[in-house]
């Protein structure tokens, strides 16, 4: 029989579980740092380096928007977790909340334009109005498409009430695009870093991968791990899900990071055709990724339900 979901089990054998998760995945981080502490011994600084985007200062204006707005967002949706207000909430309460918390990504090119250092500029034109449309593409796509691997290969389920799309509950939709937000800016952050610090070549390139693997299942993991208290997404096998699953959700990024950095980092500015393509075409590459893994370990693919229905 397949093992009862963590939040099911007893309280000493949950606790046991955690604890050797996180001695399996500091061992696992650890080795991985470790790995590009030894890389980094072969690179040649070329200067300080660079956080933040210097050729757009719209770019950097909404990366600083970004930055400033995660930390609002992280307070109100942990205060939710930790005081466990979600036992009240029905389907209206979490759309509320993962909608309300997506506004301000999603509005700021529409209405508040200055925040990003926009305000003349034509709509279509805008970084921050195409960040948010490369951002929605991908994960819409991911959750339409890839939580479904998620419940066929790691076991998954959502039990929170919810209106579904795809049998996905619908409040994901946002807030997913509320946490990329988020992530992509980090990892903006880190891969530019490693660009305008270090001097261009083989060892830079070999680098900059490894960080993109590195930082890729240090998001995913960490995703899993501050939600693991919610109770309504459970997995049959939790450990898995955080060794497994974490990799298999890193899948995402290690495609999804350095294809995003790309918008209007140089000189060149990236239309919004191009945009919308490059997110559709990195979406097809992830599910592509998704279905090796699952194939390799011969898991079936059964996408069932509606197009639309209320889940209670």
């Amino acid at each position: 029989a397949a093992p009862a979901p963590l939040a099911l089990r007893p309280a000493h054998a949950a606790a046991g579980t955690m604890v050797d998760i996180a001695v399996q995945m500091a061992a696992i981080l650890g080795g991985a740092c470790a790995c590009l502490g030894l890389l980094s011994l072969t690179l040649t600084r070329s200067g300080a380096g660079s956080w933040l985007p210097t050729a757009h200062a719209s770019k950097r204006a909404f990366e600083e928007f970004c930055l400033a707005y995660t930390a609002v967002w992280i307070f109100l949706f942990g205060g939710i977790v930790v005081t466990q207000a979600y036992e009240w909430f029905d389907e209206r309460h979490y759309m509320v909340v993962c909608v309300g918390l997506s506004l301000p990504f999603l509005l700021q090119p529409l209405v508040w334009p200055g925040a990003s250092r926009e305000a003349g500029v034509p709509l279509l034109q805008r970084y921050s109005f195409r960040a948010n449309v490369w951002i929605a593409i991908f994960s819409f796509i991911g959750n339409y498409w890839y939580t479904h691997y998620f419940y066929n290969v790691l076991k998954a389920s959502y039990l929170f009430p919810s209106w579904r799309l795809n049998d996905v509950p619908l409040a994901l939709y946002f807030a997913t695009h509320f946490y990329f937000c988020t992530y992509f800016t980090f990892s903006n952050l880190l891969l530019r870093k490693v660009e305008t610090r270090y001097r261009a070549g083989p060892a830079r390139t070999i680098f900059f991968w490894a960080v993109v693997v590195v930082f890729s299942y240090f998001t995913a993991f960490m995703e899993t791990l501050t939600i693991s208290s919610f109770p309504y997404y459970t997995f049959q096998d939790r450990n898995m899900a955080y060794a497994l699953g974490s990799m298999y959700y890193g899948l995402y990024f290690i495609v999804a990071f350095p294809v995003f950095k790309r918008i209007d980092e140089g000189v060149e500015r990236h239309a919004l055709f191009r945009v919308v393509f490059d997110a559709l075409g990195s979406g097809m590459f992830v599910l592509i990724l998704l279905d090796v893994v699952r194939l390799w370990l011969g898991e079936r693919l059964a996408i069932d339900g509606k197009l639309w229905y209320l889940y209670r």
